[in-house]
């Protein structure tokens, strides 16, 4: 049987793990990420949902389309020890997929200069992350590649991926310095400078 609400069409099947997330919109009514490290569940399966690389959430094959569910579903998301990512409520927590990093930097502000300034990333989930010595740029590679896959903590080991636009701005925004593997061109924020990667290889 499918419900159907708000152009969404959600297919409960034999297989899923029972977790509905129209009980899901009942339960979680606050705004913000819910206190999932502090709930300790049962683990009861694992859920046909996955978040592809581009931050789109796909239940049983078709896309949530309403935002609202997106960001109620993201504010439940977490992290365990084992590197898999659950949705977790206080009486149960279900296994999910995701393709790279959960979510997503879609837009940048940029206040102040110099070591003053101060760079704030938004994720396409609504989360403001303030870039500092806990939640640091990380640039990697793509693998078999050097395309960068730039990075920045949200919250709880949870990740959001620097999209292409976002970065490119990034980069223009980058200052040269000086450093023992040689020049490198990086950006200030929060009085802590974080390299982009070698001056030749960043632009």
């Amino acid at each position: 049987m499918a419900a159907t609400k708000g152009g969404d069409r959600i297919t409960k099947s034999k297989s899923s793990s029972g977790l509905d997330p129209f009980q899901l919109v009942s339960q979680f009514k606050q705004r913000g990420p819910a206190p999932v490290h502090l709930w300790d569940p049962p683990y009861c399966g694992e859920m046909d949902m996955l978040i592809a690389r581009d931050g789109s959430w796909i239940h049983e094959g078709r896309p949530i389309k309403r935002q609202a569910m997106v960001k109620l579903f993201a504010s439940i998301l977490r992290l365990d020890e084992d590197q898999h990512y659950y949705l977790v409520t206080p009486v149960e927590k279900v296994r999910i997929r995701v393709e790279d990093c959960p979510f997503v930097a879609i837009a940048m502000e940029v206040d102040g200069s110099g070591e003053e300034q101060i760079i704030r990333f938004t994720t396409n989930t609504g989360d403001s992350v303030i870039v500092d010595a806990a939640h640091p740029i990380q640039i990697e590679t793509e693998p078999g590649g050097e395309t960068p896959h730039p990075m920045v903590p949200v919250r709880h080991g949870l990740n959001a991926l620097i999209n292409r636009a976002v970065f490119y701005r990034l980069v223009d925004l980058g200052v040269e310095r000086s450093t023992d593997n040689g020049e490198v061109l990086g950006v200030w924020s929060s009085h802590c400078f974080f390299e982009l990667g070698s001056q030749h290889s960043s632009t």
